[in-house]
C-alpha cells in the first residue's frame, strides 16, 4: 500500500508538476475520492488536490450513516431509496470492517407529536423492505418494553409500541480517507493543502489545473486530459474558475448535529425522534457519547466554517426532548459540529425537501458532479468517471468498484489479540498499528477512559497523510467531539506530530467543545 505522508507529499508535489494525466479531480471529500478510485481502478493515471485535509468538509460532518433513507419515502423518493440500499449492501460488502449493521427503532407515542411519527411507520417499512432494506432483515414491531430495552432513554410510560428495521453506521471521516488510500494503492497522486486557483480548458487535448501548495507557497500547473470538479459546496466557485460566467446551482443546507454524555441519553439502538417542525432527527450511539442530528435549514454564509448557533443546538435538544424519559440540558452537549450539503437547487422552499439525487454535467472541459450523499457516493464516482469516458476519453470501460475491497478490508469480528476498536477503524491495518504502539512505546491512550492510542496519531501522520492537530482531532479521530476539554489531548497529539520528519509548525485547531 502506498505511503501517505509529509514525506511522500513532496514527491506527489513533483509528480503533478512533471506528469500528464488523464483525470485530475478537485475535491477530496468523498466523492472526490470515490471518484479519483474509480478512475484508477480502470487504468486511468489520476491525480487528486484538496484545498485542506480529506475528508475535511461535509464528509466528516454528516450523521455517520450508511443507509436508504426511510424519511425520503415521505418525498416519494423510491428510485433514490433503492439506489441507496443497493449501495448500502455493497458497502457493507466491501468494507465489513468499517460499515456495520445498526438497529434502528421508530417509536410510537400515546400522544404528543411522538405519536404521529409511529402511526405509519409500519407501511413505510414494508415498502424499505421490498426495496432492499429486508437485506439486513426485515423490520419488526417491538413491545414498549422491547423498544426501551434498546432506546433506555425513551420516555416508556408515555410508549404505546415501536418498529425496528436494520440499516448501518460509519465513521464518515475514515470512511473517505479509506477510499482515497485505494486509490492512491492504485497508482493515484494525492496532495492535500493544495488550491486549485484556475483552470485553463483543454488546448491540444490537455487541460490545465493552476495550483497553490498551501504549505510550501509555491504554484503547481497539473496537467490532464481530463478535469472532474468534485468539490461540494465549492462546486460553484471550482466551476467559475474555467467559466466566469457560470452561475450558482448549488443551495447548500446547514446541518448541525450534537454529541451528548451516553449516561444523559443512554442508547445501544439507533432512534428516529420527530422535531417540532415535522421533520425527523437520528439519535445514533457512538462510543462514549450518543449522537443527535441533524437541522436542514438554507445557508447563505461563509462555506468555509458554518458554525452551530444556540437556537439550533436548542431545536435538536427539543426533538429528543419530546420523547425522552429523562429531558436533556446544555450542559449535556459534550460537542457539536456543522456541515454543509451540497444540494442541487430546485423549486421547493425548504431544504429538507429538495432532492438527495446527484447531477453529472460537462462544460467547458470540466465535468462537474454535485448533490447526493454519502451512502451513494461510489454510483456518483461511477457516474462521473462515465460521462468522463463518453466526453473526453472513450473506450475506457466500465466501472470496477461495485465488488472492489476497499484498503483494509476485513471481516467484522476481529482477529485474536487485535482490540476491536483499532480493528473498526483500521481493518486489515489493526495489527501493524498495534506493532507501532509496541515498538516505539506508543500504547497509552490519548484521554483517559477512550480506546484511541498515542500510535494512532504517528500512524496517521506516516500513512494517513494527517498534517496538523486538526487532522487527528477531527477525523483521524473523533475526540473533537467526543471529548469536553480537549486540550490536554491537542497539546499531546501536537506533541507527536513534531516529532516525526519534517512536521508542520502550526497551531492546533480543536480547543473547548462548545
Amino acid at each position: 500500500m502506498a505511503e501517505l505522508s509529509l514525506r511522500t507529499r513532496q514527491d506527489v508535489l513533483e509528480r503533478l508538476g512533471r506528469d500528464t494525466f488523464d483525470v485530475v479531480v478537485i475535491g477530496g471529500g468523498i466523492t472526490g475520492a470515490g471518484v479519483a478510485l474509480d478512475a484508477a481502478s480502470r487504468g486511468l493515471r489520476v491525480a487528486l488536490v484538496e484545498r485542506a485535509d480529506l475528508g475535511s468538509g461535509t464528509s466528516s460532518r454528516s450523521s455517520r450513516l450508511v443507509h436508504g433513507g426511510v424519511r425520503y419515502l415521505r418525498q416519494g423518493a423510491i428510485g433514490l431509496v433503492r439506489e441507496s440500499l443497493e449501495e448500502r449492501a455493497r458497502l457493507l460488502a466491501n468494507a465489513p470492517h468499517l460499515v456495520r449493521p445498526l438497529a434502528f427503532v421508530v417509536p410510537r407515542f400515546r400522544r404528543g407529536r411522538a405519536q404521529a411519527l409511529g402511526r405509519g411507520a409500519g407501511v413505510g417499512l414494508w415498502l424499505y423492505d421490498a426495496l432492499g432494506g429486508a437485506r439486513l432483515g426485515r423490520h419488526r414491531r417491538l413491545s414498549a418494553a422491547d423498544a426501551t430495552a434498546l432506546v433506555p432513554g425513551l420516555d416508556a410510560r408515555a410508549l404505546a409500541h415501536a418498529w425496528a428495521y436494520s440499516d448501518a453506521t460509519v465513521d464518515d471521516a475514515r470512511l473517505t480517507l479509506t477510499v482515497a488510500r485505494s486509490a492512491a494503492g492504485r497508482g493515484a497522486a494525492l496532495a492535500t493543502r493544495c488550491v486549485a486557483v484556475a483552470i485553463e480548458p483543454p488546448a491540444g487535448g490537455v487541460a490545465t489545473v493552476h495550483c497553490r501548495d498551501e504549505l510550501g507557497g509555491g504554484l503547481i500547473e497539473v496537467r490532464a486530459r481530463a478535469v472532474v470538479n468534485a468539490a461540494g459546496v465549492w462546486s460553484d466557485a471550482v466551476r467559475a474558475l474555467a467559466d466566469g460566467d457560470a452561475r450558482s446551482e448549488l443551495r447548500p443546507a446547514k446541518g448541525v448535529h450534537v454529541t451528548v454524555a451516553r449516561a444523559a441519553l443512554p442508547t445501544t439502538a439507533a432512534a428516529l425522534l420527530p422535531a417540532p417542525d415535522g421533520r425527523f432527527v437520528f439519535v445514533v450511539p457512538w462510543g462514549e457519547v450518543t449522537l443527535v442530528g441533524t437541522t436542514d435549514t438554507p445557508y447563505g454564509g461563509g462555506l468555509d466554517d458554518p458554525g452551530a448557533d444556540e437556537d439550533e443546538i436548542a431545536y435538536l435538544l427539543d426533538a429528543v426532548n419530546g420523547a425522552a424519559a429523562q429531558p436533556l440540558e446544555r450542559a449535556d452537549v459534550v460537542g457539536v459540529y456543522a456541515g454543509l450539503r451540497p444540494l442541487v437547487a430546485g423549486d421547493s422552499r425548504r431544504t429538507s425537501d429538495l432532492s438527495r439525487r446527484h447531477r453529472v454535467d460537462e462544460r467547458n472541459g470540466v465535468v462537474t458532479i454535485t448533490g447526493g450523499k454519502l451512502t451513494t457516493y461510489r454510483r456518483m464516482a461511477e457516474d462521473a468517471v462515465d460521462l468522463v469516458s463518453e466526453r473526453v476519453l472513450p473506450g475506457v470501460g466500465h466501472s470496477r468498484t461495485r465488488g472492489l475491497a476497499l484498503h483494509g478490508a476485513a471481516p467484522a469480528t476481529p482477529p485474536p489479540g487485535v482490540p476491536r476498536h483499532l480493528h473498526e477503524r483500521f481493518g486489515a491495518d489493526a495489527p501493524s498499528v498495534l506493532a507501532l504502539a509496541r515498538a516505539e512505546d506508543l500504547g497509552r491512550p490519548l484521554v483517559e477512559g477512550l480506546p484511541y492510542l498515542e500510535a494512532e496519531v504517528v500512524w496517521a501522520a506516516r500513512s494517513e497523510l494527517a498534517i496538523l492537530p486538526e487532522d487527528v482531532l477531527e477525523r483521524r479521530t473523533r475526540l473533537a467531539t467526543e471529548v469536553r476539554d480537549r486540550a490536554a489531548a491537542a497539546e499531546r497529539v501536537a506533541a507527536l506530530l513534531a516529532a516525526e520528519p519534517g512536521a508542520v509548525a502550526a497551531p492546533g485547531a480543536a480547543g473547548e467543545a462548545r
